[in-house]
């Protein structure tokens, strides 16, 4: 899920900087500190959008760079367990069908594709249903349910997914089954 944070930071502005607009070197370095990082408590920042800097800075003895308090807001993504996403099929293997769902790719175990046992097709990269011979391949666009989130600035963010309800699974199947109701 997307969200917007409002967040408060002390930024450091080192003197190499000084005479540029304030704001402008404030969004370079909140973008280098924060975009595109994961946070445990927020997940990964997407975009830093807008700041509000103050303008009086404080000095550290020994450090001739000055430091400001800053209020930012950010795009962040943060996976919520139980959340219906749609996402376009990056990548199957014998195991796993990888889901990109926007700014990570969620994983989806063969287990939690069909009812229907499956097979690996190696060459056309596919998973395919022994009785139902419903196919799953790269650039497939799909429903799925988040059933984990880890997130870990370290590691950084798993997403396991599921398929296995009624209306998920590749969005061909599921017009299918609306049009026989």
């Amino acid at each position: 899920m997307f969200k917007l944070v409002k967040l408060r930071s002390v930024i450091r502005i080192p003197p190499s900087m000084f005479g540029s607009d304030l704001n402008e070197i404030a969004n370079r370095i909140l973008r280098e500190t924060y975009q595109d990082k994961i946070f445990k408590d927020i997940g990964l920042v997407v975009a830093v959008l807008d700041q509000s800097v103050s303008e009086e800075g404080y000095i550290i003895l020994g450090d001739g760079a000055t430091y400001h308090e800053v209020e930012f807001t950010a795009l962040t993504f943060y996976p919520v367990q139980g959340e219906v996403v749609e996402g376009i099929v990056s990548q199957v293997t014998q195991n796993l069908v990888f889901v990109n769902i926007g700014p990570v790719d969620g994983v989806v175990h063969v287990s939690q594709v069909l009812d229907d046992k499956l097979k690996f097709d190696p060459n056309r990269g596919a998973l395919i249903g022994e009785t139902s011979k419903k196919i799953i391949q790269k650039g497939d666009i799909v429903r799925a349910r988040i059933i984990g989130v880890s997130i870990d600035p370290a590691k950084g963010m798993r997403v396991q997914m599921t398929m296995r309800q009624p209306y998920l699974g590749k969005l061909d199947w599921i017009a299918a089954r609306a049009q026989k109701a």
